[in-house]
């Protein structure tokens, strides 16, 4: 038996509850392991609150490091002993130990902590596809200007720093003045405060009137008609998310003042063969372990107190990357 959060239905931080439940043995392509830590994403409130819909009762987290315990038939690149981390489907990190595929499970380098990789695995792999596989159709060469929302959260912090290191001239926005002073600190080449500034204005102002060649948004309904004025021609809006509620169905026409491209990403479209996992993981550990991007993890909760981690994500006062100890 083990300890893990499983709510009956859709709601509230509320809603979870710790629960004791089994955890068994691996069948073929699985593993268990037990988690060290957990890391907590704004996906894991869609799944609470039925956004994405599951079968219930359901388990919650998608993001863990921990020691992997035992192995399935034919799992070949596993072992047990082996420090692992992870960012996969199905949800279920929020638990002490678990079972699960072994596919997205990546052994973690001696050189990251566990800490570091619970909070490191969803958030890093998305900034690596945004950034590597979800490009304008110009590409994206070093003095290139581009827009990161949310810069203050745990991907936005990550994305500002591996900014840096391409080269590229991140504009981030948040929502405060010691938001933006962090991201800043931490390498985004300007920081926009939306509450108090126009940031489609400033953007323009900061790009002598030209735009940037994308712009990666994961708030959704606030930020995405300005978002678009903020494009060159030819420019290419990636939605990644929505935390300020979906995006509006919009006539494809709005398009066609600048050519401009929309996408919508996921990262586990890009998490699906056991290969490509690997080649982004190793692209993330690599740019850790150079030191040229560091994990920052500002908030830590028990496992048991993670309606009030919840609480805190949901309100917008974290900062960084936020992790649960079981």
């Amino acid at each position: 038996m083990t300890q893990a959060i499983r709510i009956r239905q859709p709601g509230g931080p509320e809603q979870m509850e710790l629960v004791d439940v089994p955890v068994g043995e691996p069948g073929p392509g699985e593993i268990r392991i037990r988690h060290h830590a957990i890391g907590l994403n704004y996906i894991d409130v869609y799944f609470r609150t039925g956004s994405y819909p599951m079968t219930l009762p359901a388990a919650l987290g998608m993001e863990a490091a921990g020691i992997v315990e035992a192995v399935g038939e034919g799992v070949t690149h596993l072992r047990p002993g082996d420090r692992a981390a992870y960012a996969s489907h199905p949800p279920g990190a929020y638990a002490q130990a678990r079972v699960m595929p072994a596919m997205c499970v990546c052994k973690l380098p001696d050189a990251i902590d566990f800490e570091t990789g619970a909070a490191m695995m969803l958030k890093g792999l998305t900034v690596q596809y945004l950034f590597k596989r979800s490009l304008p159709v110009e590409g994206l060469v070093p003095g290139d200007f581009i827009v990161f929302h949310a810069i203050a959260g745990g991907v936005g912090l990550i994305a500002a720093q591996w900014a840096k290191a391409l080269g590229l001239q991140l504009i981030g926005t948040a929502g405060s003045d010691d938001k933006c002073a962090l991201a800043k600190s931490l390498g985004a080449a300007h920081v926009i405060n939306y509450s108090t500034e126009d940031f489609v204005a400033r953007v323009q102002e900061i790009t002598s009137g030209k735009g940037v060649k994308v712009v990666y948004d994961s708030v959704g309904k606030d930020t995405f008609d300005k978002s678009l004025k903020c494009l060159r021609p030819f420019g290419l809006m990636a939605c990644f998310g929505a935390s300020s509620g979906p995006v509006p169905q919009f006539a494809p026409s709005l398009l066609a003042k600048n050519s401009l491209y929309v996408t919508r990403q996921s990262l586990f479209t890009h998490l699906a063969t056991r290969e490509v996992t690997q080649a982004m993981a190793d692209d993330l550990f690599a740019v850790v372990a150079s030191g040229k991007v560091k994990i920052r993890i500002d908030q830590r909760f028990a496992l048991a107190d993670v309606a009030q981690a919840h609480r805190a994500l949901e309100s917008r006062k974290t900062t960084g990357s936020t992790i649960l100890i079981p």
